[in-house]
């Protein structure tokens, strides 16, 4: 295929012409196609060569579909694309200066430095049986056979869970309820804001000041939460002193970590991270597991295998998170399903002078458009890209997948939260299948809707308890009625 060809040109200093996508209109460019087919069109780009050219109105972007080459925007010359683009500059409004958007240099290294150890195995690890018992509570009041929003629901639930984890289980209940209730309309601005022009999002329209009271409401709630974090510090640095272990006397989140840092972070520097970190657990998490479900329930094969590792491991007792390192078979069901749904589908870089990419010339301050969806399904390397196979991650060869397996990115700018994120998915998915029997499609199947994520148009499923008694610890196996069969 093309795009490979021009990958052994990688180092070379001709200059290759760079071919423009079919399509284009006066004006407008293919921002009729990205509209209306943005999935589509993206993965169709492959064929044309490993640089396309493409133009949003009347500027052209650049997109890598080589994964050799998507790696030299990432990793080895990251310094000739910064973050930045239309996509991020949309952001920007919303998260401020988070990890997420402010540009390369000092304070984005400070800040990933800084917060890489809210993020360890380690620190996670100790957050992970309160949101278990969160999710677990909030699985437990959902109606036996309801049809629900399962989209909706499972933003609701990483999101929950993820305030557990973020500012700990003492977080006062009005806090998390405006939290949970105003996040998903602040996402739905966001989105908007990323696929309006700017001058757009300047005028005084109702949607406009809407939003903006919205993300002010929400810096108040952050502000809120810090101070109630903050007003129990003291009491923190005496029980250290006394037993040796800090955060003995209460339940403690990861934000903690910004706020005790020997170079605190301002106020705002604060809201940012906090808005950058909140919206990352939500959108992609929960998009994720809204697929995976989607996926299951079409696969009775796949639920079976699932709900067999977790009797396994779980025996009769509820999750603990000791054991999700164990489910194996859901790690792979999952990583499935953020290959096959993206879950981001176009992310922009900006040149920072004139270069070439395999041998093609960018100009500076161009657009370079890198897409995780396009690379996870490239037919090459994962055959048959639109079946969802987690087995494919069994292989013995799936190691050389990993240049193309970019949903959490790559290099000095990936994702910092990649292994929260695999603990929340996993955490939430067994939770939900220890708590219901049966997971069935209730509406017409989704359709894939490319935004800021790729998620699902509308998905409502019903979910069933469990029909047998979980046993008293210690009571014989061999005397327990027999489970419900899964059925599709």
């Amino acid at each position: 295929m093309p795009h490979h060809e021009e990958s052994r040109a990688v180092n070379t200093p001709l200059v290759t012409p760079t071919p423009t996508a079919p399509g284009s209109l006066p004006l407008i460019g293919h921002a009729h196609r990205l509209a209306r087919t943005p999935l589509p069109f993206i993965a169709s780009l492959r064929e044309h060569g490993s640089v396309v050219r493409i133009r949003i109105g009347t500027a052209p972007a650049y997109v890598v579909t080589d994964p050799a080459l998507t790696r030299k925007v990432l990793v080895t010359d990251a310094a000739d694309f910064t973050k930045g683009g239309k996509i991020i500059d949309a952001l920007r409004v919303f998260f401020g200066d988070g990890l997420a958007t402010v540009a390369d240099g000092d304070v984005h290294l400070r800040n990933r430095r800084l917060m890489q150890p809210m993020f360890n195995k380690a620190h996670i690890a100790t957050r992970g049986d309160a949101m278990i018992d969160q999710v677990r509570s909030m699985v437990a009041a959902w109606k036996d056979g309801e049809h629900r929003d399962v989209f909706a629901d499972m933003n609701n639930l990483t999101l929950a869970a993820f305030l557990v984890a973020l500012f700990g289980t003492d977080l006062p209940p009005h806090l998390q309820e405006e939290f949970t209730a105003l996040m998903p309309a602040i996402m739905k601005g966001t989105i908007r804001q990323t696929i309006l022009p700017p001058w757009a999002n300047r005028l005084p329209l109702p949607a406009n000041r809407a939003h903006a009271a919205r993300v002010a409401r929400l810096r108040t709630l952050i502000d809120q939460a810090i101070d109630h974090h903050t007003s129990q510090l003291p009491t923190t640095t005496a029980t250290t002193a006394q037993t040796g272990c800090p955060h003995a006397d209460r339940p403690t989140g990861l934000f903690e970590t910004l706020l005790t840092a020997p170079e605190p972070l301002s106020r705002q520097q604060l809201q940012d991270e906090a808005i950058t970190l909140l919206t990352g657990a939500i959108e992609t998490t929960g998009t994720t597991l809204a697929w995976a479900l989607y996926e299951i329930s079409r696969h009775p094969q796949v639920e079976q295998r699932l709900r067999a590792e977790l009797a396994s491991v779980c025996q009769d007792r509820p999750l603990r998170y000791t054991d999700v390192d164990q489910l194996h078979y859901a790690r792979r069901v999952l990583q499935e399903a953020v290959r096959k749904y993206g879950p981001a589908w176009m992310v922009t870089r900006t040149a920072t002078r004139d270069t070439k990419l395999g041998g093609h010339s960018i100009p500076a301050g161009a657009d370079v458009v890198w897409s995780p969806y396009l690379h996870q399904h490239d037919p090459e390397v994962f055959p048959d890209p639109d079946r969802f196979d987690p087995d494919r991650w069994t292989h013995a060869d799936a190691t050389a997948t990993r240049g193309s397996f970019l949903a959490f990115g790559d290099g000095r700018r990936k994702c910092i939260g990649e292994n929260f994120a695999w603990a929340e998915l996993q955490i939430i998915l067994a939770t939900i299948l220890q708590n219901c029997s049966h997971l069935e499609l209730t509406t017409r199947p989704p359709r894939p809707q490319a935004v800021v994520t790729v998620k699902p148009d509308r998905l409502t499923m019903s979910f069933n308890r469990p029909t047998t008694t979980r046993l008293p610890a210690g009571e014989d196996r061999a005397h327990r009625p027999p489970a419900r069969p899964s059925t599709p």
